[in-house]
This record gives C-alpha cells, structure tokens and sequence, in this order.
C-alpha cells in the first residue's frame, strides 16, 4: 500500500486499548509493505480476513478481540479505516456501508 488513512484512528484506538497496540503496528506495518491487488492477496496474507462488498474487509485483531474494517482502492494502493472497534461495536454497525 502506497498510504492508509488514516494512522491516527489506529494510534487513538490502541492508546484507548492498550492491548491492541502491537497487533495494530503489526498490521499496518504489513499492510504498508504488501502489494495487494486484489482481495484475494490479502487473504494470503490474512487467511482469516473477510472480504465484504465494494473493496471492504473485516480483519481479526488480537484474536478477534477487536474488528478493523477497511475500504481499499486497490487500484491506487491506498487504504481507508472505516472502524476499528471491539467486537461487540462491530455487531452494531454494518460493514458493508460503514
């Protein structure tokens, strides 16, 4: 990925959960060295990925303690957080449009 909109979001949510600091930092920093083209590259990278509508995919942290869902242009390499919350916040939203 070329950038990810935006760090900050990640940044305030693990200074708010601690224990998804690292997790956080993990993904981001392979998010930011991959070169995924297609949802299906994610997946190898993240088997436990899911891929919802309109370039959306829902990733696991901390052992799907916490969901982080992200809009991808694939096109421009560029990445969008759309939530990042606990697992109980994201039954209350829907991916798909968030």
């Amino acid at each position: 990925m070329k950038r990810i909109f935006a760090k900050s979001t990640l940044r305030e949510f693990w200074e708010k959960y601690p224990d998804s600091e690292q997790y956080l930092k993990t993904w981001y920093d392979t998010a930011m060295n991959s070169d995924w083209k297609t949802p299906n590259d994610v997946k190898q990278s993240y088997a436990n990925a899911s891929i919802l509508k309109d370039s959306r995919i829902v990733f696991n942290i901390k052992g799907n303690s916490y969901r982080l869902v992200i809009k991808f242009n694939f096109d421009h390499q560029l990445a969008f957080v759309r939530f990042i919350g606990t697992h109980s916040d994201y039954e209350k939203i829907d991916a798909n449009s968030i």
